[in-house]
C-alpha cells in the first residue's frame, strides 16, 4: 500500500474532469434558440453562458476534490464535508458558485481558488484603466454594471487595487542606470486622510534623462512636507539602486537641497529653477512696481551670457535694492546656483532654467487626481500615481527633441564620465 502511494501522481497535477452529466446538446439547441427569439440571453446573470460556465466550474472543483482525497496521505480521517457557496463575476454576468469542502480544510481548489470573486481578467483590467483615469470608486461600479450587468461594491475594487502594491514596490526599488545626464526634481502636494484628519503631505518626483536620451520616472516618494533632509534619503535611495553619476540636476530653490545632492554626488552641476526664482520674488513686489521691475529682472535671466546677466543684476539692485532689498538678497545667496545654465549653450539651457520638464509630467498627474478631494491613506494615492505614470508612459519611449546636438555637446562638457547613446550608436565622451 505505502509502495503504491509512493508511485502515486502528485496531487498537484493537472486534473482531468469529465463532465459527462452535462447535456451538451439540449445546451446548444437551447442557445441557437436563444439567438433568434432574444440574444441577450445568452449573457447576464441568469444567462445561458453563466449556467454552462457555472456547471462546468463545478464539476471542476469536485474533480479537484476527488482527487485531492485520493493523493493526500490521510485518507481515512479525512471527508467530503458538504458545499459552500459564493457569489463570483465574470464578463458574461454573475453567478453563485457552489464550492466543495473537506473535514480537514485542506483542500485548496485551483481552478476557482477561495477567496477569488473574478473568473477571467477583462473585468479586472478595465477596473484598473478606469481608476487610472482618476474615476471615483462609485463611478467605477457604476460602469461595469453598466457594461457586464455585474454588481461590484467599492471594497471589491480596493481589492483589485491593493494588487498593485507589491507591483508598485517593485517599481520603486527595481535597479536603475548608472549615469543620467539630467535629473529634475519637484514636489506635488496632496491630501490624505490619517488617524480622523486630512494632512497636507508631498508626493516627492524625480525625472530622470537617460544616456539615450529618453525621459524616466525614477521614483515617486511621499513624505509629510517637502524637506532638504527628505530629499537626502531619496538621493541616497537612487545611489542605492545604481545611480552612480548625475551630470545636471535642475532642482527649485528648498533651502539645504543644493547641498543634499553635493553630499551624494558631488560633481553634480546644481541648477536652481529660474521660473522658481522669479515667482518667489514678484511676491514682495507691490503692484505699481510690477511691471518696470519684471522688465529689468527679465534682463537678468535673459541675459547671453553669465557676465551680462551680472551686470543686469548689478543694475536691478541699483534701482531697486532699497525698496526690496530681500529679493536681490535671494538672487544674490543663490547666484552660483542660479546662474549654472549660462555654462552651456542654447539646447542644454533651455532644459536647464526651468522644471518645465517636471511641471509637464505634474500637469498630467493633476489631470488624474483633480477629481479627489483628498485620499484614505497614502497607497491610495501611491497606487493612483503609478498607475497614471504607467498611462503617460504608454505612448511609447523615443529620445527627446533635438538630442543629438546635445548629446554630442555633453559627450564633450562631461568627457570621461558616460557614454551616451543617438539611436543605435553610441556617442563616446572622448576627443581626438
Amino acid at each position: 500500500m505505502k509502495e503504491s502511494k509512493s508511485k502515486a501522481k502528485s496531487s498537484t497535477e493537472p486534473v482531468v474532469v469529465r463532465c459527462k452529466e452535462i447535456d451538451y446538446k439540449s445546451f446548444e439547441r437551447e442557445a441557437l434558440e436563444a439567438l433568434y427569439e432574444d440574444p441577450d440571453r445568452l449573457n447576464g446573470k441568469e444567462g445561458l453562458l453563466n449556467t454552462l460556465y457555472k456547471q462546468l466550474l463545478e464539476k471542476a472543483l469536485e474533480a479537484e476534490l476527488d482527487h485531492h482525497m485520493i493523493y493526500q496521505e490521510d485518507t481515512l480521517r479525512n471527508r467530503k464535508n458538504g458545499k459552500t457557496s459564493k457569489v463570483v463575476r465574470t464578463a458574461q454576468g454573475s453567478f453563485s458558485l457552489e464550492t466543495p469542502r473537506d473535514r480537514q480544510g485542506s483542500f485548496e481548489p485551483q481552478v476557482v481558488k477561495k477567496r477569488q470573486i473574478f473568473l477571467g481578467a477583462e473585468i479586472e483590467r478595465k477596473t484598473l484603466s478606469l481608476y487610472a483615469y482618476g474615476m471615483s470608486y462609485k463611478d467605477i461600479c457604476a460602469h461595469i454594471e453598466d457594461l457586464y450587468g455585474v454588481g461590484i461594491s467599492p471594497a471589491l475594487i480596493s481589492a483589485v487595487t491593493d494588487k498593485l502594491l507589491p507591483e508598485v514596490e517593485a517599481w520603486q526599488n527595481r535597479p536603475l542606470d548608472e549615469v543620467y545626464p539630467m535629473v529634475w526634481m519637484d514636489a506635488m502636494h496632496f491630501k490624505i486622510r490619517e488617524d480622523g484628519k486630512v494632512k497636507s503631505k508631498a508626493v516627492y518626483v524625480i525625472i530622470g534623462l537617460s544616456t539615450a536620451g529618453i525621459k524616466e520616472v525614477l521614483g515617486l516618494y511621499i513624505s509629510e512636507s517637502e524637506g532638504a533632509r527628505f530629499w537626502l534619503q531619496i538621493l541616497t535611495h537612487l545611489q542605492n539602486r545604481g545611480v552612480k553619476d548625475i551630470f545636471i540636476a535642475c532642482i527649485d530653490n528648498l533651502k539645504g537641497f543644493a547641498e543634499a545632492i553635493s553630499s551624494i554626488y558631488p560633481q553634480t552641476e546644481v541648477q536652481l529653477c529660474i521660473i522658481h526664482q522669479i515667482r518667489n520674488s514678484l511676491k514682495y513686489v507691490v503692484q505699481q512696481d510690477l511691471k518696470p521691475f519684471t522688465e529689468d529682472l527679465r534682463k537678468v535671466y535673459q541675459a547671453d551670457t553669465q557676465g551680462q546677466a551680472l551686470a543686469a543684476l548689478n543694475e536691478l539692485d541699483q534701482r531697486w535694492g532699497k525698496k526690496y532689498a530681500i529679493v536681490i538678497k535671494s538672487w544674490r545667496n543663490n547666484w552660483n546656483e542660479l546662474s549654472a545654465y549660462f555654462n552651456y549653450s542654447g539646447a542644454i539651457r533651455k532644459m536647464m532654467y526651468t522644471t518645465n520638464m517636471i511641471e509637464g509630467f505634474n500637469r498630467q498627474i493633476r489631470k488624474v487626481t483633480k477629481t479627489k478631494g483628498n485620499f484614505t491613506s497614502e497607497a491610495a494615492l501611491l497606487k493612483l500615481l503609478y498607475m497614471a505614470t504607467r498611462n503617460i508612459d504608454k505612448g511609447g519611449k523615443s529620445p527627446i527633441c533635438g538630442w543629438k546636438l546635445i548629446a554630442a555637446q555633453m559627450a564633450i562638457l562631461f568627457e570621461g564620465r558616460a557614454q551616451l547613446q543617438i539611436q543605435n550608436t553610441t556617442l563616446k565622451n572622448t576627443c581626438n
